[in-house]
C-alpha cells in the first residue's frame, strides 16, 4: 500500500508546496496561485483543515514556529479559508503582535499618530472577537490623543488582565477564538443555508502585515476590471490612504482609482502603483481563467497584494462575462456555457429592479414568474383593461386568479395573488405572458370590496397606490423602484448558439396566441409544443359568440354559432404558422369545461342574459347546470369533443384550411393536432374519425392536399398505462405533466400552496411536485407510457408540454427516457435549451473519464 507523507501542522504557502484547497482551503490555495504569478503577496502560513479543528478541540498550537516564518517582530493578520468562499467564516484579525514595544517602533517610523490608530484599532479587534466583549464598552471612546490609554483601560477593567503583550499568545487567542467560532451552532446554520455540508471545515491564513500607513504613499483598497452588475469591462474600485484592509469601500473620502472628473484618483497620485495593478489584473485574468478582484496595501510607495477573489456578480454580469473570456480564448466554449447557470438566465429576459437601490418591502410571497414592474395598484381585471385603455401601467391584485382575469393579467403589467403555489393559475398565466408575478403573499391582507391591501408592518395601499413587483425575489415595493433593463444582447445570444451546437434534445414553447409565438421565435425555440386553443376564446368578440355556442339548443344552433367563430381561429392558426415560418406546432383541441366561459356573478349573468335576449332564470338555470362538482374531473377535453363533437370538427377545419393558406403563402406546415385529456382508445378512435373526415372534406373542397399528425396529451394515469394501445392511433404522445401531476397525487394545484410548504418542511414530499417533477410517482408513469407506446410504435414521438418542461431536473429525466423535445413557456425556452446544453456537455466529461 502506498504511503503518504504526513500532511504538516501548518505550511508556508510557496510556489511548489502541496496544497489543495479540499485540505488548506480556498484561500491558501488562492494565494499559492498568486505566489506562482509573481504577484507581490506577502509571506504567508496556512493552516490545514486538521490543525484547526484540533485548535478548536482544545489541543495547543506552536504559536511561536508560526511567526518565526516572519522574522523578528512580526506583524500579522489572520484570514479564514474555508473549501468554498460562498460559506463565510469568521472576521479577520489585522496586527496581530502589536503589543507596547512594537507601537513604540511603530511611532519612530510611521509616527504616532498612525501608530496608536494601529493598536487602538487591535485593541478593540482583539477585544471584540477574541475575548468576546461588548462592542458597546467602548462606544464612547474618541479619536485622538489618549485613545489608546482609554481603550487599554477599558480592556483590563473588562477582562480583569491588562492586554496581551506576547505575540505567541495574541496568536495563539486568536487562532483558538477563530476556530472555535467556526465549530459554533451558529455558524453551522448559516453555513447549512449557503449549502455547506454538515462536517464542513475550515483552514486558517496567517499572513505578514503590509502596513497601509506610512511616511510616504501609504493606504489600502480594492481593484476590479469589470462591472459587477452589468459584466462591462470597467475599472471599479476605491484606494484610501493611511488605511487598512476594506476601509477605501466604506469611506467618503477614499480616492477613485481612474481619473476622474469628480475627485483625485490613484491613477493621478501613483501611476506606477497603477499601472502594476493594471497589469496584476491581466495576469490573474489570463492564468486563473477568471475576472478578479485585487485587495491590495500600499506601504511608502510599495505594492502588496493581499489577496484577489472573484469578482461578485449578477446574472448578466456572469454571462457576458463567461462570453468574454471565451471570445479572448482564455477558457474554451463550452466551459462558458458551463459557468452560466440555467436558472440565471430568467433574470435577463426580463425588466428587474436593481440591486444596487432601496428596497421597500411590504409583502413577500413565492417568486412565480421573473421580473419586475411598477404600476398603480388595480383590484379587479375590469380596472386593469381599463387602466392598459389610458396607456397607464398597473399591478393587478386578487385573493387568486380564475380564467375569465386573463383578458386582466394580460392588461396588467405585473400580479400580485394573496393566495396560490409555483403551479396555480395566477403563476402558470404569467410565466406564459413573460409577466412579473408573486403569488402566495399569505402575509399581506386583501380587501376587494374595499380595494385595499393592508402590509404586515400596518400600511394601507389603495387603488391607484404605485408599487413595484419584483417577482424574481418574489417580493411587493412600495412606490418606484430603479430598474435594469433586459440584457437580450449579442452576449447572451452568442452563448446560447454555443449551447445549442451541444444539446441533444429539442426545446419548443407553449404558445397560445400570435404574441406567444412571436417570442418563441425570438427565444429561437424548435417549434410549438402546446398551443391552448381555449386561451384564444377569451377575447371579448369572441367570447360573445362563444357564449352563444354554450347556450344554442340544438346541434344546428350549435354549429351556425361555431361557423362564426371559425373564420377567427383560421386567421390566428394562419397567424401562427406564418410566424413559426414551417416550424411544428402542435395545436391541443378544446380542453376547459363550458362554464369557464361564463359569468361567475349575477350582474355579469344579467348582462349576458340581455346579450343574448333570455330571460334571467333561465340564463342563470342553464349555468348552474354547467357547473360542475369537480371541474378538474368532469366534463372537459375529449369528453367534451365527443359530447359536443361540432368543437372539435370545428377547430379541425379551422387547422386544415390554415394550413393550406399558409402553404399557399409560402410557409408549408404538417401541423400536429392533440387531443386532451384521453384516458381511453376508443376516445381517440371516434375523435380521430371525425377529424380524418373533416380534412377529406377540406382536402375535396379544397382541391388540394396536406399531411398532419394526430397525438395525444397523456394527462390521466390511466393513459400512461393504456399508452401501448392508445399509441395505435396516434402518431405522438405529449406528457400534460400538470394534470398528470394533480391526478397521481390527488392534489389541486390551485389549493396545494395552503399546506406544501409544511408537506416539504416535514419531508413529505422532497419538493413541491408541481414545481420539480416527482420522477419516483409521475415519473415512473412517463417511463411506463414511453416504454408501451413505443412498444407499439417505434418511430412514436415523445415529449412532455407542461410547466415542467422548462426545469434542468424535468430535461435530465427525458433526455434520460428517450423524449424527443420539451415543451415550456416561451420565457423558459432560453433555461431549457442551456439546461440541455449543460446536460450533454457534463456527459461529455463521464464519457471521456
Amino acid at each position: 500500500m502506498q504511503k503518504h507523507d504526513p500532511i504538516p501542522a501548518f505550511i508556508e504557502i510557496t510556489p511548489g508546496a502541496s496544497m489543495s484547497p479540499e485540505v488548506h482551503g480556498w484561500q491558501a490555495k488562492c494565494l499559492q496561485r498568486l505566489v506562482r504569478l509573481g504577484l507581490p503577496v506577502p509571506k504567508s502560513v496556512s493552516l490545514p483543515a486538521f490543525t484547526v479543528r484540533a485548535i478548536a478541540a482544545g489541543h495547543g498550537v506552536d504559536a511561536e514556529g508560526i511567526l518565526d516564518h516572519f522574522g523578528d517582530g512580526p506583524l500579522v493578520s489572520v484570514r479564514c479559508s474555508p473549501a468554498s468562499p460562498d460559506w463565510g467564516g469568521p472576521h479577520a484579525i489585522l496586527n496581530i503582535g502589536l503589543n507596547d514595544a512594537r507601537h513604540a517602533r511603530l511611532r519612530e517610523t510611521h509616527g504616532e499618530t498612525a501608530a496608536d490608530a494601529l493598536y487602538v484599532r487591535f485593541v478593540q479587534s482583539y477585544a471584540i472577537h477574541v475575548a468576546r466583549l461588548d462592542p458597546d464598552v467602548f462606544e464612547d471612546v474618541k479619536p485622538g490623543p489618549g485613545a489608546l490609554r482609554e481603550v487599554l483601560r477599558l480592556y483590563e477593567i473588562e477582562t480583569d488582565d491588562p492586554f496581551p503583550q506576547a505575540p505567541a499568545r495574541q496568536l495563539s487567542e486568536v487562532l483558538r477564538s477563530m476556530a472555535r467560532a467556526w465549530e459554533g451552532t451558529s455558524a453551522r446554520l448559516l453555513r447549512a443555508a449557503k449549502g455547506a455540508p454538515a462536517d464542513a471545515a475550515l483552514g486558517l491564513v496567517v499572513q505578514d502585515m503590509a502596513q497601509g500607513f506610512g511616511q510616504g504613499l501609504s493606504g489600502s483598497g480594492v481593484m476590479q476590471f469589470v462591472d459587477s452588475v452589468t459584466g462591462k469591462r470597467r475599472i471599479t474600485g476605491r484606494y484610501l490612504g493611511q488605511s487598512q484592509g476594506r476601509a477605501a469601500l466604506a469611506a467618503r473620502e477614499a480616492l477613485f482609482l481612474t481619473k476622474d472628473p469628480r475627485g483625485p484618483s490613484l491613477e493621478d497620485v501613483a501611476p506606477e502603483i497603477f499601472a502594476d495593478l493594471v497589469r496584476h489584473g491581466a495576469v490573474c485574468r489570463e492564468r486563473l481563467r477568471e475576472e478578479m478582484q485585487i485587495e491590495f496595501t500600499v506601504e511608502d510607495g510599495r505594492l502588496s497584494v493581499l489577496d484577489a477573489v472573484k469578482v461578485a456578480r449578477s446574472a448578466r454580469a456572469g454571462l457576458r462575462i463567461a462570453v468574454a473570456l471565451a471570445e479572448d480564448g482564455v477558457i474554451p466554449k463550452e466551459e462558458a456555457v458551463l459557468r452560466v447557470e440555467p436558472r440565471a438566465l430568467s433574470e435577463l429576459l426580463h425588466h428587474q429592479v436593481d440591486p444596487r437601490g432601496p428596497r421597500d418591502v411590504i409583502a413577500r410571497g413565492i417568486a412565480a414568474s421573473p421580473g419586475a414592474a411598477t404600476g398603480k395598484l388595480v383590484f379587479t381585471s375590469d380596472a386593469a383593461q381599463a387602466s392598459a385603455a389610458r396607456s397607464e401601467a398597473c399591478i393587478l391584485v386578487r385573493r387568486e386568479t380564475a380564467p375569465e382575469d386573463i383578458r386582466g393579467m394580460h392588461s396588467a403589467a405585473a400580479v400580485l395573488t394573496e393566495r396560490g403555489g409555483m403551479t396555480s393559475h395566477a403563476a402558470v398565466i404569467a410565466r406564459g405572458f413573460g409577466l412579473p408575478c408573486v403569488v402566495g403573499a399569505s402575509d399581506m391582507r386583501l380587501d376587494a370590496r374595499e380595494k385595499k391591501l393592508t402590509a404586515p408592518d400596518g400600511r394601507v395601499f389603495r387603488e391607484g397606490d404605485i408599487v413595484t413587483i419584483d417577482g424574481t425575489k418574489g417580493e411587493a415595493l412600495a412606490g418606484v423602484a430603479e430598474m435594469l433593463p433586459p440584457a437580450l444582447d449579442e452576449s447572451f445570444r452568442l452563448l446560447l448558439s454555443w449551447a445549442d451546437q451541444v444539446r441533444d434534445i429539442g426545446v419548443r414553447a407553449n404558445a397560445d396566441t400570435p404574441a406567444d409565438a412571436e417570442t418563441a421565435r425570438k427565444f429561437e425555440a424548435e417549434g410549438i409544443g402546446l398551443c391552448r386553443t381555449e386561451h384564444m376564446f377569451f377575447e371579448e368578440d369572441r367570447l360573445v359568440v362563444m357564449r352563444e355556442m354554450i347556450f344554442a339548443d340544438t346541434p344546428g344552433d350549435r354549429a351556425s354559432a361555431l361557423a362564426r367563430l371559425l373564420p377567427m381561429q383560421r386567421a390566428d392558426f394562419v397567424q401562427l404558422f406564418e410566424i413559426m415560418e414551417g416550424k411544428p406546432v402542435c395545436i391541443r383541441l378544446f380542453d376547459p369545461p363550458l362554464h369557464e366561459f361564463l359569468p361567475s356573478d349575477r350582474e355579469g349573468l344579467r348582462d349576458l342574459a340581455e346579450a343574448l335576449d333570455r330571460p334571467l332564470s333561465e340564463v342563470t338555470r342553464r349555468a348552474e347546470a354547467l357547473s360542475e362538482v369537480n371541474p378538474m374531473l368532469g366534463m372537459r377535453g375529449v369528453r367534451l369533443g365527443i359530447v359536443l363533437p361540432e368543437i372539435y370538427d370545428m377547430q379541425a377545419q379551422a387547422i386544415f384550411e390554415a394550413t393550406l393558406e399558409s402553404a399557399r403563402r409560402g410557409a408549408p406546415v404538417v401541423p400536429e393536432v392533440m387531443i386532451p385529456l384521453v384516458s381511453a382508445r376508443r376516445e381517440v378512435e371516434l375523435v380521430k374519425t371525425r377529424i380524418d373526415a373533416v380534412a377529406a372534406m377540406v382536402r375535396t373542397r379544397a382541391k388540394a392536399d396536406f399531411d398532419y399528425k394526430l397525438g395525444v396529451m397523456v394527462e390521466t394515469p390511466r393513459a400512461a398505462l393504456r399508452a401501448g394501445e392508445i399509441a395505435q392511433h396516434a402518431a405522438f404522445l405529449s406528457f400534460g405533466t400538470n394534470d398528470l401531476t394533480q391526478m397521481t397525487y390527488g392534489l389541486s394545484r390551485d389549493d396545494a400552496g395552503r399546506f406544501m410548504n409544511t408537506y416539504v418542511q416535514q419531508g413529505v414530499f422532497p419538493e413541491d411536485p408541481f414545481h420539480i417533477l416527482d420522477v419516483d410517482g409521475v415519473g415512473e408513469l412517463l417511463l411506463m407510457g414511453a416504454e408501451r407506446g413505443r412498444a407499439t410504435r417505434k418511430d412514436l414521438t415523445l415529449s412532455i408540454c407542461g410547466e415542467h418542461g422548462g426545469n434542468p431536473e424535468s430535461i435530465a429525466f427525458c433526455r434520460k427516457a428517450g423524449f424527443d423535445y420539451v415543451s415550456c413557456s416561451p420565457y423558459r425556452v432560453p433555461m431549457a435549451r442551456l439546461a440541455a446544453a449543460h446536460l450533454a456537455l457534463k456527459d461529455l466529461v463521464l464519457n471521456k473519464n
